[in-house]
């Protein structure tokens, strides 16, 4: 089956003239010609945008949403190619409604009719994993019907073991491929694919960051309706509100750009830094704003978490670099273990300073994230520095996040909109805020241990001390027999050693 899925990948690669792409470098691109003349009868004239784009829908789950991450990438791709990937957010292909209804009456075990006052066949958004269809429950409540593809997770099991073959061939062959772990990325990668095609576990994933945002004005989230979930389907409350992407509409309805893309940070950190939790696929199709300027998240499928540990060690990377602080940065990367032990600071701080410095102070739109991203691969790979999987949906979202604020404003200073919310929030863990906020935290603990603190006290002291000295003399007694056994029989071995000597001598 393998075999089989990397031969069609292939036959779609030559299909859809995708050897433009990789054979551009000048070494590779004297075999475009021939390569033409062998495969004249297919057809190359529609603009390569568009045939990259189809050719990424054919191949399937994986790759849409390897497109869909570079469609938020404005500053590293042509203009055609962007526009063109931006469709996959929303606009892939939809299954049949016919096979949709059919998925949900075995669900539900009963006609549609039954289940919905309305349900829409035509869907209202199609996703590489899923799509949408809105309906009306009994009550009148809309919703919107999230329902999985049939038979995608093959697919996707088909192209993860794809996967895992390249990165071992990586791991082996490559000199940087040891230190990438790209094995390690393709595990990590593929347990969150599977979470993805568990709707149940989607739906719960929005209700836990619908908590942990109950109480802020910059974020909605659908409430999930749990008594029509399954893992097959999942049924929310329809959010109102208009692409993040169509800024034009969003300025007309009276949003405040400038803003809007300082919120985005704001929530992106707080998810991150607050919460361990985080969306971890905000690409312009899973998020919307409402009128009155609140972003709406949508797709739960995919959801990141960060240790306390990977918390800390990130916070004091980030703050550092705001503050030009490149020797701490150093220091934290060889404290949390991502760089070696043996790594001089001031050669990792100098290495540093060179990739960072020339980008402050300059609003994204005069970034090159794609030089700065080349040179930060080359300083990791030269101090040996270890690619961390657990970071690696981190790693994307940050690429997201820095996608949308550069279509909502160019303008957006990334550093001095992050910085005093990260210093804020250092202070509230490590500073005396931090101490209280523990000390709060274990009061129902010490609540429930501190009224046994004088019966505790009193057994202890009114444990008969004869009683323990007892005991020890007893393991020290039962010590002292079984080495005296192991003397006796090293004894009776080294008298059969000397009597056999002495045999032997008298034969002689």
């Amino acid at each position: 089956m393998r075999l089989l899925r990397l031969l069609k990948i292939l036959f779609i690669i030559l299909r859809f003239g995708l050897d433009e792409f990789l054979l551009a470098h000048k070494r590779t691109r004297w075999i475009l010609a021939p390569l033409n003349l062998l495969l004249f009868f297919r057809d190359t004239k529609t603009p390569r945008a568009a045939r990259l784009r189809l050719a990424l829908e054919k191949l399937g789950p994986i790759f849409v949403k390897f497109g869909q991450v570079l469609s938020t990438r404005r500053d590293l791709m042509p203009q055609d190619i962007a526009d063109e990937l931006a469709k996959l957010q929303d606009q892939v292909p939809p299954f049949p409604s016919a096979q949709a209804v059919a998925l949900l009456e075995r669900i539900y075990k009963k006609k549609l009719s039954e289940v919905f006052k309305h349900f829409d066949e035509t869907p209202i958004a199609s996703a590489s994993v899923a799509q949408v269809h809105f309906a009306m429950l009994p009550d009148g409540r809309e919703v919107a019907v999230k329902i999985l593809r049939p038979g995608i997770a093959n697919v996707i099991a088909h192209d993860v073991a794809l996967l895992d073959i390249c990165a071992g061939l990586l791991e082996r062959w490559w000199e940087d491929g040891k230190r990438l772990k790209p094995r390690e990325v393709v595990t990590e990668f593929e347990k969150h694919l599977y979470d993805e095609l568990d709707l149940m576990r989607e739906a719960s994933n929005a209700s836990q960051l619908k908590r942990n945002f109950a109480s802020s004005n910059l974020l909605l989230v659908p409430e999930v309706y749990w008594d029509w979930c399954a893992t097959e389907v999942m049924v929310m409350e329809r959010m109102n509100g208009l692409p993040v992407s169509q800024v034009d509409a969003l300025r007309a309805e009276g949003v405040d750009i400038p803003k809007l893309a300082m919120n985005g940070v704001e929530i992106f950190y707080t998810q991150v830094f607050r919460d361990g939790f985080f969306h971890a696929d905000m690409h312009p199709g899973n998020v919307q704003v409402a009128r009155d300027g609140r972003y709406i998240a949508l797709d739960f499928g995919i959801m990141g978490t960060l240790t306390d540990t990977d918390k800390h060690y990130l916070a004091q990377n980030f703050i550092a670099f705001f503050r030009r602080d490149y020797k701490r940065v150093a220091e934290v990367h060889i404290e949390s273990g991502w760089a070696p032990k043996e790594t001089r600071v001031d050669e990792l701080e100098a290495a540093i300073r060179a990739v960072c410095e020339p980008i402050f102070d300059k609003p994204l739109r005069e970034v090159s994230f794609g030089r700065v991203l080349l040179r930060l691969f080359q300083t990791s790979r030269r101090f040996g520095i270890q690619v961390q999987p657990q970071l690696v949906l981190l790693q994307k979202t940050l690429l997201n996040i820095e996608g949308l604020g550069l279509q909502l404003d160019p303008e957006l200073d990334l550093w001095k909109t992050a910085k005093p919310w990260l210093e804020r929030w250092m202070s509230e863990q490590v500073g005396w805020r931090g101490f209280l906020k523990t000390l709060k935290a274990e009061a129902p603990h010490y609540a429930t241990l501190l009224p046994q603190l004088p019966r505790l006290l009193h057994q202890r002291l009114n444990e008969n001390p004869l009683t323990q000295v007892e005991v020890l003399l007893g393991e020290l007694l039962e010590q002292h027999k079984r080495r005296n056994r192991l003397l006796g029989v090293l004894i009776a071995v080294l008298i059969g050693l000397a009597t056999f000597a002495v045999l032997q001598r008298i034969r002689s």
